[in-house]
């Protein structure tokens, strides 16, 4: 699977999303048909997530250690790769150095 490099015909939210004292921040964009993904940068640290609506996310730069909700396993994303959150669920992400760029798709 290949990421994307750019999304057209879109519309972005001016307001970020802002958690952790600013150590995670991302925007939101619409697709034409749609759709509802958030652009982000994720700072050094660990933070945990809880979910909705199941999710996608999709490394873009950098990279993070991975933790889901009821799973004892951590497993390392480069750029360019991507994992799945069920919904109703949550995981704890960890960047130990630099940024790590994402991707996040409401699926």
């Amino acid at each position: 699977m290949s990421l994307p490099v750019q999304f057209s015909g879109i519309t972005v939210l001016t307001k970020a999303n802002i958690y952790f004292d600013g150590k995670v921040v991302s925007h939101t964009v619409q697709l034409p048909d749609g759709a509802k993904k958030t652009l982000g940068l994720i700072y050094p640290g660990s933070y945990h997530f809880g979910t909705g609506a199941p999710e996608r996310m999709e490394i873009v730069a950098g990279a993070c250690r991975v933790t889901l909700d009821g799973q004892a396993a951590v497993k390392e994303y480069p750029a360019g790769t991507w994992f799945d959150v069920p919904g109703q669920s949550g995981f704890t992400i960890e960047v130990s150095a630099g940024l790590c760029e994402y991707i996040c798709s409401f699926l």
